[in-house]
């Protein structure tokens, strides 16, 4: 069934026409252009008509769409003897690679990759801004414009001077190799004339790596003056580039630093470094090289290595390096499966520290670990076996101790350990989880050139506990708080007899909440917690619906008999250990407070650690604050007060500020201090920064530091200043 419908208005019949002679100018272009055939164009004009028999005109809000162009005009007039577009502006015209051209009028191709456009402007990636006088497109790859002026800078009628701009003769966009070519160049500041380079070449705002220069950087030391830093970037190919960074200081310092990378199909490489001849050390070179790697091998291990060399303890602290002080290199590969871990690695350690011999300390180092964890279908619960091997090589060869710090200055060891465990939970009535756990450790240890223990040692200890939580739940009304409280009871048995090992990977022991329940404290396998014991404590969780949480973990260790095997500082010595008191105060993720105290009977403090730490977009602080007694065991003949922060904060729109500081409340003096300050618009970023070391050693002096950085946004530097782009004032 056919309906039958009214005639057209008069309004309705030109709307028609246009779209009909849009329609018809399409067609034209796409028989008369070969490019345009394959590729539809589409035209949008308010009022289209033929002049004569050879020329299409659209006028009114005319818009353009071809193989990924899109061009906007006031009029456009097609010549199809010449294959010419004659436009009139304001015209925007936008590429397939984002680049935005603005003119007052246009001579272009039918297909848009040729032409010229007068008083023109070009917007490359939202950020760079050039003006010329004339712009010419040449086969839709480079753009060449005349008396050109180039600054990612807001410019406004009320401040119509740029804060950076480059004024030169000619320029051209190579599109295809994202790349500027400036001749005559003179880059000003505030209007005011720097420099003047004949030729300059500089990537876009859309290429993230091309060779040439990287921004340059200021530092001044105490020990080595003002320096400068002009990075060279070398892109050898997509996977691999070499930057190299000359360094030159006021105070004869000379340096080359240089770092290559490289990404395979299974993995990558890095490597840094740097040789350097100064004041500090005139009777040589100095140097350092970093190298990292890691890669994909096949049945799901890695594979992953580290180099970590220097030629003295001081090089890294006074070219600002990194304030490591033991260095490792070595490899490792490992996997990691459901169910399934594997470790095994090899490592060679390097002290710095003053007063640190690396011929007594253990710095050959080998270790393998395999643990799998399976359901046993007798017993139930879930079961764990480890298999674990350890070796460590000292370079001295004496038997004995010589130095004094009660260990044999050339003792070698290495160890094998066997562990199979196995936990298995009950729930009871009203929510009790009643839980009991086994655990049997089996160790050789082969130790050499200590007269002090045999050549071969074997160990087995067994270990069995019961645990009971109770965990309760409870609900405030609707919109109320929720609360958790779950008390603990943990009876762990192991023999009391003690087999004489030398223990190297368990000499810094402390209590805290996660190994207040524990089978043992001891942080590695040398050694191990013995005695009947009961772990007992209480955790309480409270959620606020408005954001905030608070949580408590309190508990204690009892013992039947004070084996001796704790020192004070680690809160676990005697029959009771001292009270551990964990808590936690939170706000969403704007505020987090934690602390966590270690006390006895008399509230005399062992340890405390107090961290605050808060952020919003304008503000992100934090501190801490630390208080441990002295302990010679753990390397520490005073007690430690020590007060660090860190800060910064948004002082207004573009403009932040850093700070940072350590201060020994025992030593009465500051450690380090630091104070930074930075800006960000739309054309520039500033960095600007200044700290303090006051520490000093036999082979480090106190030093100041001051490093500037200034990067021009908008050239391929990989800041983006669209962020922080500024308003124009009406």
């Amino acid at each position: 069934m056919f309906r039958r419908h009214p005639a057209p208005s008069p309004k309705e019949t030109r709307a028609g026409r246009g779209r009909a002679m849009a329609m018809a100018l399409v067609l034209m272009l796409a028989c008369t252009t070969p490019g345009l055939a394959q590729d539809r164009a589409t035209l949008v004009a308010d009022r289209i008509y033929i002049s004569g028999n050879d020329r299409l005109v659209a006028e009114g809000t005319v818009e353009a769409l071809y193989k990924g162009a899109r061009l906007r005009a006031a009029r456009m007039v097609y010549d199809q003897k010449t294959d010419r577009l004659d436009i009139e502006g304001p015209i925007t015209l936008t590429d397939a690679s984002g680049s935005t051209m603005i003119a007052d009028s246009a001579l272009l191709s039918s297909d848009l990759r040729e032409g010229v456009l007068q008083s023109a402007r070009v917007v490359l990636d939202g950020q760079l801004q050039i003006a010329a006088n004339e712009l010419a497109r040449v086969s839709g790859r480079f753009t060449r414009m005349s008396r050109v002026v180039a600054s990612s800078c807001q410019v406004c009628a009320g401040n119509p001077t740029p804060l950076w701009e480059i004024r030169a003769r000619r320029v051209v966009h190579d599109q295809q190799e994202r790349q500027l070519y400036f001749d005559n160049a003179q880059f000003r500041i505030a209007g005011v004339p720097v420099f003047y380079i004949p030729h300059l070449r500089m990537p876009d705002p859309t290429l993230d790596r091309a060779t040439g220069f990287l921004v340059p950087s200021v530092r001044s030391t105490s020990a080595l003056g003002v320096g400068l830093k002009m990075p060279y970037f070398f892109a050898i190919g997509d996977s691999r580039d070499l930057t190299l960074t000359p360094y030159v200081t006021t105070k004869d310092g000379r340096s080359l630093a240089g770092r290559y990378r490289q990404a395979f199909a299974t993995g990558e490489i890095q490597f840094d470094g740097s040789l350097s001849h100064d004041r500090i050390r005139p009777d040589g070179t100095r140097g350092y090289l970093f190298g990292t790697g890691t890669f994909d091998l096949p049945r799901d291990f890695r594979l992953s290595f580290g180099i970590e060399l220097v030629s003295d303890p001081s090089y890294l602290l006074d070219y600002g390096i990194t304030d490591k002080d033991r260095l490792l290199s070595g490899f490792r590969i490992e996997r990691t499966r459901r169910n399934e871990t594997f470790f095994a690695g090899l490592g060679n350690y390097n002290s710095l520290r003053t007063g640190e011999d690396n011929s007594v300390l253990p710095t050959l180092i080998t270790d393998m670990t395999f643990h799998r964890r399976f359901r046993p279908e007798i017993l139930g619960g879930q079961g764990g076996f480890t298999l674990q091997t350890h070796s460590h090589r000292r370079a001295s060869t004496l038997a004995f101790d010589a130095n004094g710090d009660g260990v044999a200055d050339g003792r070698d060891m290495a160890r094998l350990t066997a562990r199979a465990d196995w936990r298995r939970n009950w729930i009871g009535e009203g929510g009790l989880v009643v839980s009991g756990l086994l655990a049997a450790t089996a160790d050789v240890y082969a130790i050499g050139q200590d007269a002090a223990y045999p050549g071969s040692v074997t160990r087995v200890t067994p270990v069995t506990a019961v645990e009971l939580r109770w965990p309760w739940m409870r609900s405030g009304k609707a919109g109320g708080a929720t609360q958790i409280i779950e008390p603990i009871v943990q009876l762990v048995w192991a023999p009391d007899r003690n087999t004489n090992v030398p223990n190297e990977d368990s000499l810094l022991v402390e209590l805290d909440e996660g190994n207040l329940f524990s089978l043992s404290r001891f942080p590695g396998a040398d050694a191990v917690e013995r005695g009947f014991r009961a772990n007992v404590g209480v955790n309480w969780t409270r959620y606020d619906p408005d954001g905030w949480s608070f949580g408590v973990t309190a508990g204690r260790v009892l013992r039947t008999e004070d084996l001796g095997q704790f020192s004070d500082g680690s809160g676990l010595a005697g029959k009771m250990s001292d009270w551990i008191i964990a808590s936690q105060i939170t706000r969403g993720d704007r505020l987090s407070l934690t602390d966590r105290a270690l006390f006895d009977d008399r509230f005399e403090f062992t340890k405390n650690e107090l961290r605050v730490a808060y952020a919003d977009p304008r503000l992100q602080a934090g501190a801490s604050y630390i208080w441990m007694v002295a302990d010679p065991t753990e390397s520490r003949p005073e007690a430690t007060s020590e007060l660090a922060f860190d800060a910064g904060w948004e002082v207004r729109p573009g403009w932040r500020a850093m700070a940072e500081g350590r201060y020994d409340f025992t030593a009465e003096r500051a450690t380090r201090a630091g104070l930074g300050l930075g800006y960000s618009n739309e054309c520039v970023t500033l960095d600007l920064s200044l700290s303090r070391r006051f520490t000093s050693s036999t082979s480090v002096q106190p030093t100041t530091d001051f490093d500037l950085s200034v990067v021009l946004n908008g050239f391929g530097t990989g800041k983006d200043g669209r962020s922080y782009r500024r308003a124009c004032a009406r």
